[in-house]
């Protein structure tokens, strides 16, 4: 059974920066990729970043963004430590939400339990 457990949720003032854990239970490798959604009270859970299980040479992994927060969040992942980190800079009231890790094993998909962002104008 896959756990993944987020931490470093907290409030924070707009421009201000938060980074965000996400432990794993097993080796990293053991995945495909490793993705942050969001839920904003009364919104649907939506996609914000993936760090991707591969390699491009020397480069180390891959990683995408929504438009919402691509140039302020930057996705990255310590294999030494089975996390991988979301750093959130300026943040934007709009930010706020609970933050989930999710990735897929062995054809099921894995959440945690949600760590709360929340962001005061």
């Amino acid at each position: 059974q896959v756990q993944l457990v987020e931490s470093g949720g907290g409030l924070v003032q707009a421009g201000g920066s938060l980074t965000l854990s996400c432990a794993a239970s097993q080796s990293m490798f053991d995945f495909n990729d490793i993705l942050w959604y969001r839920q904003a009270p009364g919104q649907k859970r939506e996609w914000g970043a993936t760090v991707i299980n591969g390699f491009t040479g020397f480069t180390g992994a891959v990683s995408d963004y929504a438009a919402s927060v691509e140039g302020r969040f930057t996705i990255s992942r310590d294999n030494n430590k089975n996390t991988v980190y979301l750093q959130m800079n300026n943040l934007k009231p709009e930010d706020t939400a609970v933050y989930y890790c999710n990735t897929n094993y062995q054809y099921l998909d894995y959440w945690g339990q949600g760590t709360q962002v929340t962001v005061s104008s």
